[in-house]
């Protein structure tokens, strides 16, 4: 068994994933930059380290990941944004030994830079929203008081790098040709960088989960949101597994295959009233409900690690439908925030709480909340109500 590093530790995909291979006896170690972290809380981390940040201290990061695998006997790293992903193909050449479960980033910045998936998507003829190009901030070829609005603009990535430090990037919305202004004049991510101008799509968000071994498609995956936070678009909160839609997965193939993928990748669409998909991004990465999945029968680190191993992968062509997952203190998030909406009925708001209070106890998990694993949740707890009390 190789000893396995998973970073980031302080996203819930972490957690899951030290879960996942901790079951399986894998030897796991978490880490962050952080003092202590979600999935460093778990008893399958034997062991938790803080290291320097990637964002402001990257050359720094890459020092302390290169003696701790040395000091530790790691063999495999699994990063869980594509900040830290980024910094290890980077310094690829500075880990010669550590396998890494992922293409080169030539590859993922085919799919992950936003610009360039949409005209891979295009010459596919795979929908996209009506879009843009942005290729130099200091040269705007469109005119924004002819642009349709609301009006979504999309950084190229989500993360940049800006005077020698990364930049946390967002999608930004804009009302109005004043409101897209004022941001592209005041979001550092629109002045230095490629970007896209888009058109809103109004529909329901759906998306695709893969595996790929080497361009072979080994596992897809699926789940509908039915909570975000915040409640009008987010991350989910409460979500349920189910089949994968045929045009979605035709449509992920499709982009997937093309660049010969390897590797964990979700595929995100809109889909509008009239049933038209339109492509939103692709994530490169393990994604935040991952422990839907695998409470589903589709445990994604484990199949990556053996991938990672060198050992054979049967493909996973089925998986439980109706399982559903819920992130407890998201939900309650998501549900302070509709109590709060000014736009929001009365009795809209009562049907909130209802919903929070009957949460279909017999086919619902909780994310971080497990027994025999409960040192997560009481991390978590803590810190949500430090960040109250601040």
């Amino acid at each position: 068994m190789k000893q396995v590093l998973v970073l980031d530790a302080n996203q819930r995909c972490a957690l899951a994933t030290t879960r996942s291979l901790g079951k399986h006896n894998i030897s796991v170690i978490t880490a962050d930059e952080s003092l202590t972290a979600l999935a460093g809380c778990s008893r399958f981390s034997l062991q938790y380290f803080q290291y320097p940040s990637p964002s402001t201290e990257p050359a720094q990061f890459i020092t302390y990941l290169r003696a701790l695998a040395i000091a530790q006997d790691i063999h495999i790293i699994f990063p869980m944004t594509e900040q830290t992903t980024a910094l290890l193909l980077q310094h690829r050449q500075e880990l010669p030994d550590i396998i890494l479960p992922c293409p080169d980033l030539d590859t993922i910045n085919t799919l992950a830079d936003k610009c360039s998936l949409m005209r891979l998507a295009e010459s596919l003829s795979i929908p996209i929203p009506q879009t843009w190009y942005v290729d130099d901030p200091d040269n705007l070829t469109v005119s924004l008081a002819d642009l349709p609005y609301p009006l979504v603009l999309k950084p190229s990535k989500s993360w940049l790098v800006q005077d020698g430090k990364w930049l946390h990037t967002t999608v930004r919305f804009a009302a109005t040709a004043a409101e897209a202004q004022d941001i592209l004049k005041t979001d550092p991510a629109f002045q230095c960088h490629p970007f896209m101008l888009q058109k809103c799509i109004a529909g329901h968000g759906q998306g695709v989960f893969a595996l790929y071994d080497n361009s072979k498609p080994i596992a897809f995956f699926s789940h509908q949101r039915l909570r975000e936070k915040p409640p009008w678009g987010g991350v989910s909160v409460l979500s349920e597994s189910v089949a994968v839609d045929p045009m979605l997965l035709a449509h992920a193939r499709s982009l997937l295959d093309s660049v010969k993928w390897h590797g964990i990748a979700m595929v995100e669409f809109k889909v509008e009233s009239d049933g038209t998909p339109y492509l939103m991004e692709i994530n490169t990465r393990l994604w935040g409900s991952l422990q839907l999945a695998i409470d589903a029968g589709v445990d994604f680190p484990w199949l990556l690690y053996k991938m990672a191993c060198g050992e054979p992968v049967k493909p996973v062509h089925n998986y439980k439908t109706g399982t559903r997952l819920r992130w407890i203190l998201g939900d309650l998030d998501s549900l302070y925030l509709s109590l709060r909406s000014k736009n929001s009925r009365i009795e809209e708001k009562l049907m909130a709480i209802l919903q929070f209070l009957r949460p279909a106890p017999f086919k619902t998990q909780h994310e971080v909340n497990r027994w025999g694993d409960m040192q997560p949740f009481w991390w978590e707890i803590k810190r949500y109500i430090k960040d109250l009390l601040v």
